[in-house]
């Protein structure tokens, strides 16, 4: 026979419940959705931060203007470059590596993992000075060894040439990406129910479809968060191009995330660059809601 518990001591349970939870409630309410609020307001405004000037309230002009706006619909572009090339590079780069080292034994197993892992808790600016001199169009080792190959025959301007700086910035980030879903898929993959792969390759299953009808499925909420958390990094990839480009040449690097902080903390047009916040943030919310719709029915 269950018992019931009493409308006084569920009322207590809540109350203690909310109680631990108001701390990180009070944080997130004041430094995440506080300033998502302001970030809409102040886009229909010509905001400039400055109290000896009052914001005037423009209504829809910021959004108007974006759309006319060459630099932004460039870095808009770039952005959905990077976006569309990284997002599937990483995550199927991922799951081939994680298939390939999931099975092997613990300590080979941790050695590929700490190496993949490596790029992303080391910091930016370190991973950006040893890329730097990578590209360095004197005395870079890309342009050492590719003159040494005989692939080239005088050295190329990685980072200021428009015909290549974006891959650049591309490579940087997929090598910065992937550490982090390799080792979520080691994760799902060690999870996989053992019984039912051994089963159908009993049937005489290839691996193919042992991992297409037996692994995919089960890995498939891995994969969504993935595919998920990678296309929100590649929106919002600003760090990169700050220490290596600043947007040029030539707009060739540009990103709406550093167009965003070149507009509100350089110009100071703050109403204008949180618009192209807003913007980035629903370009954002849909494509990841398409994302976990067609997982879902996959």
């Amino acid at each position: 026979m269950t018992q019931t518990m009493s409308p006084a001591l569920r009322r207590r349970e809540t109350v203690s419940g909310y109680l631990f939870l108001l701390p990180s409630l009070v944080f997130f309410v004041g430094f995440v959705v506080v300033p998502m609020v302001m970030c809409v307001i102040t886009s229909f405004f010509d905001a400039n931060m400055n109290a000896n000037t009052p914001d005037v309230f423009v209504g829809l002009a910021n959004y108007k203007e974006l759309w006319q706006d060459k630099v932004f619909l460039k870095a808009l572009r770039n952005t959905f470059i990077i976006v569309i090339v990284s997002v599937p590079v990483v995550c199927i780069f991922s799951l081939w590596v994680a298939s390939a080292i999931y099975q092997m034994k613990e300590a080979a197993l941790s050695f590929y993992r700490v190496v993949f892992y490596l790029p992303v808790v080391t910091g930016s600016v370190a991973v950006t000075v040893v890329w730097k001199w990578m590209y360095n169009n004197y005395y870079g080792i890309f342009n050492y060894l590719l003159k040494g190959a005989g692939l080239i025959s005088k050295n190329i301007n990685w980072l200021g040439d428009p015909k290549y700086a974006l891959g650049c910035i591309i490579i940087i980030l997929l090598t910065t990406s992937v550490g982090q879903p390799i080792v979520l898929y080691v994760s799902a993959l060690s999870n996989v129910d053992t019984t039912l792969v051994e089963a159908a390759e009993v049937d005489g299953a290839t691996n193919l479809q042992v991992f297409w009808k037996i692994k995919w499925p089960q890995i498939m909420p891995t994969t969504l968060y993935i595919l998920i958390i990678t296309t929100i990094n590649s929106f919002q990839c600003f760090a990169l191009i700050q220490l290596l480009t600043s947007g040029g040449p030539n707009y060739a690097t540009e990103t709406v995330m550093y167009y965003i902080y070149y507009t509100a903390f350089k110009l100071y047009r703050f109403g204008y660059g949180n618009a192209m916040g807003v913007v980035l943030a629903i370009f954002i919310a849909v494509l990841s809601a398409v994302q976990f719709r067609l997982a879902k029915e996959s």
